[in-house]
């Protein structure tokens, strides 16, 4: 399986850097994975809500380019479909077996996606009802998909 996330803004905590890099590693036996930073709008201090939806509008048209033919889109968002471990893994395997090999997870910015973003999404997830950092998606989206991949081989991992 091909996964490709595909994220707005750079990774700037060390700690966050250093967990998606040990998780980048115990993943490359699944898949091959590929992370890809989109740039981020620079936002000021005080937008108007139509500043906002421009500013999300650009990141999200930045997003849909890099988008390749045939890749099923995986848009993260608060208000997405909710999985447990077992049942992500599930999905996953179901979109294997019906030739979903090429994987895009999309990661909006600090306001993150635009609604064409989340319409184009094939699936629109969330990972929690909580909120994180738009920085520490990333982590818990690799870890949770280390998680899935360990499930559908019947492999051991921590509860």
């Amino acid at each position: 399986m091909q996964i490709r996330i595909l994220a707005v803004g750079k990774t700037k905590g060390k700690y966050l850097q250093l967990g998606l890099q040990e998780f980048k590693k115990r993943l490359a036996p699944y898949v091959r994975l590929e992370l890809i930073d989109v740039a981020e709008e620079k936002l000021a201090d005080s937008l108007s809500p139509r500043e906002e939806g421009q500013a999300v509008a650009r990141e999200g048209e930045r997003l849909v380019k890099l988008l390749k033919p045939g890749e099923y889109v995986i848009a993260l968002d608060a208000g997405g479909r909710s999985f447990s471990s077992e049942e992500l893994a599930q999905y996953l395997s179901q979109l294997a077996l019906h030739g979903k090999s090429s994987l895009a997870f999309l990661i909006g910015g600090p306001l993150g996606l635009s609604p064409a973003v989340r319409s184009r999404a094939d699936l629109v997830l969330s990972l929690s009802p909580l909120t994180f950092t738009h920085q520490l998606v990333r982590l818990i989206l690799l870890e949770q998909l280390y998680r899935a991949f360990r499930i559908m081989r019947g492999e051991p991992y921590h509860k």
